[in-house]
């Protein structure tokens, strides 16, 4: 039983399950219990948010997972599909209001410690602040040498992730096919993406 500090109290998250005890070899019990999975790994993405914030999350994990190896599905849902929308995905924009995580790095300069300092939710209200806000994120990420969301999808695209638009969606924005980036191999329903996602790690946005 592991100690705890003076006063710190332990939730009580319920009775937990006996393990069975074994007096057999720690190769028996291994056996009964069958071999650890050892297959290909697999991921998938479901972003269904559209802000260029919450864009660029999903696009660089589905990234990563591809430079490791590992197959990749990403799901684009609902406002998500504004991430692979040709007429939307080069002006996706990010907004103070909402965000009480919103800080600026460039303030510590000004003062030490005003980097770690959430902006007041009322200067998102001003007019313009929208448009100020994305373009610093933009300056930002293109600093980091990040590519903008349309050149991101074709370097997904050239990785072999494979990616969809969710049809549910897709039919309640009034889409077509041409409004799709090429990368969008199709437009499946959930119960399809559930299907490919079989033995996947799956990842919510």
């Amino acid at each position: 039983m592991r100690s705890l500090p003076d006063g710190f109290i332990l939730p009580d998250f319920g009775a937990t399950a006996a393990r069975p005890t074994s007096t057999a070899a720690p190769e028996a019990a291994g056996e009964a219990a069958g071999p650890a999975y050892s297959g290909p790994r697999k991921l998938s993405l479901i972003c269904s948010k559209g802000n260029l914030d919450m864009a660029y999350p999903g696009l660089i994990l589905g990234n990563a997972a591809a430079g490791e190896g590992i197959e990749t599905h990403i799901f684009f849902t609902f406002w998500g599909l504004d991430i692979v929308n040709k007429k939307t995905n080069a002006k996706l924009k990010f907004t103070m209001l909402g965000n009480t995580a919103m800080h600026m790095a460039d303030l510590g300069a000004i003062r030490p410690g005003l980097e770690h300092k959430s902006m007041p939710q009322v200067m998102g209200q001003l007019p313009g602040m929208t448009s100020i806000a994305t373009k610093m994120m933009k300056k930002q990420m293109a600093d980091l040498e990040i590519p903008d969301v349309p050149e991101f999808l074709d370097l997904l695209q050239a990785a072999g992730v494979h990616m969809y638009a969710c049809k549910l969606s897709f039919d309640m924005m009034k889409m077509i096919e041409a409004d799709l980036h090429p990368a969008v191999e199709g437009v499946i329903s959930a119960a399809d993406f559930i299907e490919i996602s079989e033995g996947a790690q799956t990842i919510f946005i």
